[in-house]
Formats: structure tokens, sequence, C-alpha cells
């Protein structure tokens, strides 16, 4: 009995705090109304937003209100995983209802997009030349929120200075040990580095709206845009140049991007992270500029501009595009999977296996090299820079790492397996699944409204599982299962 009291009274804090996320992303559906302002003659989707906002908003405010305890409650952090999990789920329904009433998506469509534009992948459905500004908007909003995190943007004010459970749930670091502090320097960081990205698109040549969304879509690494032709319908230097480095800025791990607005360069030279990235992006610029653009493009210049951008937003896992990619050869493609399935920074807007896991699987493969050229009794000290601190790396962590690098090519192997099942080549599976799972947002083709359910649901599993990191969902979903089956028990054993 005192234990399924004691999960009970955990439950019902991990059900408000659920709660207090449904009425935050309630007022967060709303803004998109603001438009309305300038385009007045969209009033009638108004009420697409509403409902579903109100219905969102009394829903968890009532969880909230009813269910959340007196006594303060530090979460552990497969109890932030919970909240995080839940959370995602219900927000991305609720999300799907604009979608479904004013695009005419049904579910499956409505609920892929939704959950591309929070997992800020950027595959879509959606018709951009019919969809209207209301619709346009949104979707960059949910790309904006998700990329921050819905942990710790906008829970930070409930989980005290002591219960960092949702943030570490989430995959994010702390800047500073009081999270709530953590929380407002990254939306100090996120918001400057927006206000910048919108005012250098404008001053690019993108009107005010393209230019408010672009910069919310690069800075998430979301890659949703206003233009079928993405970036490329621009064809502009400016633009491009502006938009490379608002990618990056995106995919930096955010306690990097503290590190370097405090200026503190040595911390960020020596952080295996941006090493990776200081490596990639020229040695695979190059690649696609000698061996697959260097055939296709008239000029010098656009080939260069071709392969450069190319390479990244698809390590950042931004996802726009300047060219498509259907006459290029099998090699930038391979490079472009590769890219995406390493993808951006850890703790940051960037999907993918991440840089840190790659950098320090090649750094065990060096000390393991190093270790056999050693004498037996020669002790080898393995440490590595995590910011500004030196940290002795050992056999478990290099083993957990091993173990997520593992489900995820596995995850990886069973959605192309799904894709190229429901007719597609193996080529376009390949790609197209590493987009998806990578929350890239890269396409060759084969996500449309037309796509099967089947591979629509494979997408959106794999964006999730991208996301939210696969030990999180698996984890949360193991605890919620044993939990439920305990209290099942003690009320029948009661």
């Amino acid at each position: 009995m005192r234990e399924a009291r004691y999960l009970r009274e955990r439950y019902r804090t991990i059900l408000s705090y659920t709660g207090l996320i449904l009425a935050l992303c309630a007022g967060l559906m709303l803004t998109p109304l603001l438009v309305l302002f300038a385009w007045p003659a969209e009033r009638s989707q108004a009420w697409s937003f509403v409902v579903p906002a109100v219905l969102m908003g009394a829903s968890g405010l009532v969880m909230w209100r009813w269910l959340r305890t007196k006594d303060h409650v530090v979460l552990s952090v497969q109890e932030g995983g919970v909240i995080v999990l839940l959370s995602w789920i219900l927000v991305c329904l609720f999300s799907a209802w604009p979608f479904m009433d004013v695009t005419g998506l049904n579910f499956t469509q409505a609920v892929f997009e939704a959950v591309s534009g929070w997992t800020t992948t950027g595959l879509s459905v959606v018709d951009v030349t019919q969809a209207g500004h209301l619709i346009l908007l949104w979707r960059s909003i949910m790309q904006l929120a998700g990329g921050a995190g819905l942990a710790i943007i906008m829970l930070s004010a409930i989980t005290g200075p002591t219960g960092p459970a949702l943030s570490v749930a989430e995959g994010r670091e702390q800047l500073v040990p009081h999270v709530r502090q953590s929380a407002k320097l990254v939306m100090m960081i996120y918001s400057s580095y927006i206000g910048v990205g919108m005012v250098a698109l404008r001053l690019a040549g993108m009107a005010w709206f393209d230019a408010v969304n672009h910069a919310f879509a690069a800075l998430s690494t979301g890659g949703f845009s206003t233009r079928v032709q993405s970036i490329g319908h621009w064809n502009s230097v400016a633009v491009e140049a502006v938009t490379i480095p608002l990618m990056l800025l995106g995919s930096l791990n955010f306690v990097t991007a503290w590190l370097l607005l405090r200026g503190q360069f040595r911390a960020v030279r020596r952080n295996g992270e941006v090493r990776v990235m200081v490596v990639l992006v020229p040695v695979c610029a190059a690649l696609l500029f000698l061996l697959t653009a260097r055939g296709l493009y008239p000029t010098l210049g656009e080939r260069v501009r071709v392969a450069v951008f190319q390479a990244v937003t698809a390590l950042t896992t931004t996802g726009f595009s300047t060219v498509g990619y259907g006459d290029w050869n099998s090699f930038g493609w391979m490079v472009l999977i590769v890219l995406m399935l390493i993808g951006g920074g850890t703790c940051s807007t960037a999907g993918g296996i991440k840089q840190y896991r790659i950098y320090l699987l090649w750094k065990s493969l060096v000390w393991e090299l190093r270790r056999s050229l050693l004498p037996r009794t020669a002790v080898m000290e393995n440490a590595v820079w995590e910011a500004d601190r030196k940290v002795f790396v050992n056999d478990t962590r290099l083993r957990q790492i091993g173990t997520f690098v593992f489900l995820y090519l596995a995850t990886f192997a069973v959605g192309t397996a799904v894709l190229a099942a429901h007719g597609y080549g193996l080529k376009e599976s390949l790609f197209e699944y590493a987009s998806a799972l990578g929350t890239v947002g890269l396409s060759v083709g084969i996500t449309s409204a037309s796509a099967p359910a089947g591979v629509l649901w494979a997408q959106i599993v794999g964006m999730l599982l991208g996301r939210l990191e696969f030990f999180v969902i698996f984890v949360s979903a193991a605890k919620l299962w044993q939990d439920a089956g305990r209290m099942i028990r003690r009320a029948h054993a009661g």
C-alpha cells in the first residue's frame, strides 16, 4: 500500500507538470494570430487555432490545478523523461488540428507535419504555394519552440533550482548550476541569434515574413521554408551567406555557444565537436565540389556555393536546400547521408548521432591503437575537453555510446527497409530515412501528401526517436508500463 501511495503521488506531480506544458503550448498556439493584423483576409482560419488552443489550455490547467501537490517535488531523470514523452505526444496531437482544418490534410498527414515541426525535422506534406500565412508561421513557431527545447525553456520555472530532470531527460545540459538561470541564458542566446538573423536575412533580400520564418527555421535547424525551392528560390549569394552561419550557430552545443559569447576561445577551440565540424565541413564540401558539383553546374561560383551549402545544411541537420538531388551521382548522395547520420552538436537544436559521440569513438580508436604499442604496465590518461573542463572517459561511457550508435544504425536499417518495402528504391529509401531519423528535412521526393500512411508513420517514429534520443523514449515507456502494472496489482490486491 505504501508503494502504491508513493507512485500515485509521483504521478500526480508528473501529470500536473504535463498539464502545465499543455497550458503553455496552448498560449504558443495563439501566436500565429498576430499576422491577422497584416493579413486580415485570413480571419476565417483563426478558429482552427483558437479551438484546439482552448481545449489544450483548459485540459492543461485542470491537470495542473487539481493534481499538483503543495510540497515541491524534485523529479528523477526517469520521471522527467515520462513528462517529456507525454508532453511531446500530446502537444503534437493538438498541434495537428490546424493542418487538418485549414489545409485539408488527413490525420496521419497532419500528425506528420506537427511532429516534423516540433522535432525540427522540416520534412513536409503541406503545399506551401496554397498555405496561408497563419499555417506557414505556425510551422516555423513549432520548430522554434522545439529547437529551443520544450522542457528547458517551458518548464524551467517548475523544475526548481535543484531538479534538472526535464532538461537532462530531453538531452540538454545546464549552462550554470541553477536551472532557471540556465534556461534564461539559453533563451537570451536563442533570442539574440533570431533577432540578428531576421534583420540580416531582410537586408540580404528577403521580405520580412520570409526573413522571420527562415530565421526561426535556421536557428532551430528545422528547415521549413515558405517557398517550394527553399533557399534556392532566391538564388542569392547574400541569402546563402547569412543562412550558413545561422545554421552553424543553431547546431552548436548551447554550452559551447555560451563560451563563445564569453570570449573563451581556447575552450571552444579544444572542444571535440568543434574540431569534428571544422574538419567535416571543408572536407565534405571539397569532395562534393570535386566529385559531384563540378560536372553539374556551369560556373565555378555556383559549384562552390552548392557544395558548401549542402554540406552545412546536411551536417547541421537544418534541411534547407538550394538545388534538387535528382541529377546528383551516388557519391554525392552518400556524402549527404553520412553527414545527416552524424548530425550536429550534443545539447543543441540539431539531430543525428551527434558530433561528440563520433569524436569519442574516434578518440577511442586512437587510444586503443596507442595502447597496443605501449608496455602492458603503462598507464594511459584517456581524457577529452567538455566545454571548459577536462573529463576522463572510462569504458562504461564508451560502451554506452557504442550501444546508442548501434541502436541508431539498427533503427536506420529498419526504417530504410520499411520505405523500400513500399516500393521505393534502396538509394532513395536510405536518403529519406536518414533525413527523418536525423531530423534533417532534406528530401528526394518520397515525403509528400501522396506517400503511403505506412511510410509517414515510419518517419514519425524515426523523427521522435531521433529528437528525443532513444533511451528517453525506451526508458520512459518502460517506466510507464512497469509503474502501471504495479499500481494495477496493488489495486487488485487491496
